[in-house]
């Protein structure tokens, strides 16, 4: 069964997570991805203290599976020559180095579509391609700060920043970059024309917080925070300690606060003036929960959680249709649909030497689309003499490349393989 992409070209000049996370996206759709690296060491993603794994790590693996690798040093006249050679064959070019570097070696997106007039040209970055700050670097952590990320996490106003535990702008910018450039090819089939796409962390941190944004933008409203509360603002949307852990419950609505209070044996609290407004409650015209006394309805329900199972509690209240959730870690839950099949997860593999590199996949299934691939991560210039003769190249004429430092070829190593 044919995969979505098949048939489309990719040039990914990309490194780190975001620009590599977007071309994995459409590797794993079909598209041929040809991953352009620095011939000495590769990007930086490659680095690893492992023998076993050698210069493709689980991490490197887990964004870059199923791409070819073209190991050349673009900052030479001849390799940047050979990318723009490359492009005549290309549909899609992503990169995601500051504004203004790939221009000065004749890869920018006028460069390339000087060659390629239809070409999808991506360039993501941390504050986007115009602007005064458009030359600054940028790591994750450093837009969470910027925008505001920071202070939406955290109980009090005055509370320390809190940072998202993982690289969610990396993550969200390398999806909407992905998502770009599927748009940007189809309009090139309805329409014949290219597309130049500018995806920044910036712009995917402002989408990670569009509702807030929003408000903010529209009516000046600025986002309190509200620790591990919901966004609803129900006294009943929140996090509670029991005895054997934490429960997150989302009881927004007087149904579902109905039936959480029905679990717990509080149905007198669905009566009580002072804990909710129930003129509001008892309204026929739906919305949240709207408390009187937040305090006092959140401590009724804290002394109710504290003597209760979490385990017990998540399953009764789903049960009742209230969403609850006991809080794990992440391995724990992984584990637990696993052990279980609580979940059903698409559960890619991908082989790679000595090991096997596990995902869940691209956050949706496809019904009609075949299999994922177990194809893993190439070498560092795994795929360099193959492409470079595909293009009409000689042996020599790439092994010349190779003395000269433009390129580099690294054999399959062994017992990796690389069937699709």
């Amino acid at each position: 069964m044919s995969k979505p992409l098949e048939g489309v070209r990719v040039l990914d000049l990309s490194h780190v997570i975001a620009g590599p996370l977007a071309s994995f996206y459409l590797a794993q759709m079909g598209a041929e991805v040809i991953k352009i690296e620095p011939p000495n060491g590769g990007e930086v993603m490659r680095a690893s203290k492992s023998a076993s794994e050698g210069d493709t790590p689980a991490g490197f693996v887990a964004c870059n599976a199923g791409k070819r690798s073209l190991a050349l040093d673009i900052r030479t006249p001849e390799g940047a020559e050979l990318v723009r050679s490359l492009a005549l064959s290309a549909d899609v070019f992503i990169e995601n180095f500051r504004p203004g570097v790939v221009a000065k070696y004749g890869l920018d997106y006028e460069s390339i579509k000087a060659v390629k007039p239809d070409i999808v040209y991506c360039s993501i970055s941390g504050y986007g391609q115009e602007g005064e700050w458009s030359g600054r670097g940028a790591y994750d952590h450093v837009v969470q700060a910027l925008t505001g990320m920071m202070m939406m996490s955290g109980d009090q106003p005055d509370a320390p920043p809190v940072k998202v535990g993982f690289p969610v702008i990396d993550v969200a910018v390398g999806m909407l970059g992905a998502l770009s450039i599927v748009s940007s090819l189809h309009r090139r089939t309805r329409e014949g024309a290219g597309q130049y796409i500018d995806a920044s962390m910036v712009q995917a941190s402002l989408m990670l917080m569009y509702p807030n944004a929003s408000a903010y933008l529209t009516n000046g409203t600025e986002t309190q925070r509200v620790g591990n509360r919901g966004y609803t603002g129900s006294p009943a949307a929140d996090t509670y300690r029991c005895a054997d852990g934490w429960l997150a419950v989302a009881a927004n609505t007087p149904a579902q606060f109905r039936k959480l209070a029905a679990v717990l044996d509080m149905n007198g609290l669905c009566e009580d003036a002072r804990a909710l407004d129930l003129d509001a409650f008892n309204s026929r015209g739906g919305g949240f929960v709207v408390p009187r006394d937040t305090a006092y309805v959140v401590g009724r329900l804290r002394a109710a959680f504290e003597s209760r199972s979490a385990a017990e509690l998540e399953t009764s209240l789903s049960d009742a249709g209230v969403p609850a959730a006991r809080v794990r870690k992440l391995g724990e839950f992984l584990q637990e649909v696993d052990d279980t099949g609580c979940v059903r997860l698409p559960d890619f593999r991908f082989s790679q030497r000595t090991q096997e590199v596990r995902t869940r996949g691209l956050g949706f299934s496809f019904a009609q689309d075949g299999e994922s691939s177990a194809r893993g991560a190439e070498a560092l210039g795994q795929s360099t003499h193959a492409l470079l003769t595909e293009m009409g190249l000689e042996t020599e004429a790439v092994a010349a490349l190779g003395r000269a430092g433009v390129v580099r070829h690294t054999a399959l190593p062994a017992g990796n393989s690389m069937a699709s």
